[in-house]
């Protein structure tokens, strides 16, 4: 390949062949020495170094949850008691709003009627046919239901029965679980001497122990107590024991203790550690009893 250059003391243009490159010689113009200049050589594209290879990013951020997980067991080991504790807080407060809406309504009823609902409502034959649950629906913002239930027919006859799904939140605890769809929360305590003597009616006045020393409405988890069934705690078979786990009892899932609702209209958190005579003495409307702090 032909080399171009120029001399360096005349300026004359010329060109050789690529094989004197570097050999010196008399310039055709001048007569001076030059020297045939070596023709740069030509840069090949050289390839890339090979990439170092790093660790996966995958890996990298697997092992760092690991590391997470693993530090962080113990706390929250230690967070589940509280959050567990939380939660049953909130659904003891629930269950607390139930009773006072069911307090509420019993008090409209009061006011509407002149007197509490009773028990039940009996048949022909004395026999208790109807709950005071199902009285009281229109107070609880259930007044199509209480429309759509047959007071000619028993509580579990074939077309009442087909409301048995339609229970009120309100009549149902949410730590009460393990109760089917159909099975209330809630009961009153009945028999001789207390608020509920069978079908009679009670009023105000006839309750002497006080307003506020007076039970109307317990917690009955466990009871499997259908909401429609006239089906209510006796006195006379109850244990005055709060959360005995057998038998006929005021029983809740509430650590400690037990809801009640007041005849005043408040709710109560009732300890189960609670004197008998004490307890026995809130169950009664006329028994003159001393009832002191609970």
């Amino acid at each position: 390949m032909p080399i171009p250059f120029a001399c360096p003391h005349c300026g004359l243009q010329t060109s050789v062949a690529d094989q004197y490159a570097g050999q010196s010689g008399p310039c055709a113009g001048c007569g001076n020495t030059i020297t045939v200049p070596t023709p740069p050589q030509q840069v090949g594209y050289a390839a890339p170094p090979p990439a170092k290879r790093s660790t996966p990013v995958v890996l990298i951020i697997v092992l760092a949850l690991a590391v997470v997980l693993v530090c962080s067991g113990l706390p929250i080991a230690l967070l589940l008691p509280a959050v567990q504790s939380a939660r049953e807080a909130a659904r003891r407060a629930q269950c607390s709003n139930n009773l006072k809406q069911i307090g509420l309504a019993i008090h409209n009823y009061y006011d509407c009627h002149g007197c509490l609902p009773p028990a039940y409502i009996p048949d022909e034959n004395g026999d208790p046919m109807h709950s005071w649950r199902v009285l009281i629906l229109p107070f609880v913002e259930q007044g199509p239901l209480h429309d759509q239930y047959n007071f000619e027919e028993p509580w579990d006859s074939p077309v009442n029965a087909a409301l048995a799904d339609l229970m009120p939140e309100t009549y149902r605890c949410p730590s009460d679980g393990t109760a089917a769809m159909s099975e209330t929360s809630y009961a009153m305590i009945v028999g001789p001497g207390t608020l509920f003597e069978d079908a009679e009616v009670t009023r105000f006045h006839d309750v002497v122990d006080g307003l506020s020393n007076t039970i109307m409405v317990v917690e009955v988890a466990g009871a499997g107590i259908h909401w429609m069934e006239p089906t209510d705690l006796d006195v006379e078979q109850l244990s005055l024991r709060i959360n005995q786990p057998v038998g006929p009892g005021i029983r809740s899932h509430h650590p400690g203790g037990v809801n009640v609702l007041i005849c005043d209209g408040s709710v109560r958190f009732v300890s189960e550690t609670i004197d008998p005579e004490v307890l026995r003495a809130l169950i009664t409307k006329a028994g003159k009893e001393a009832v002191g702090a609970f």
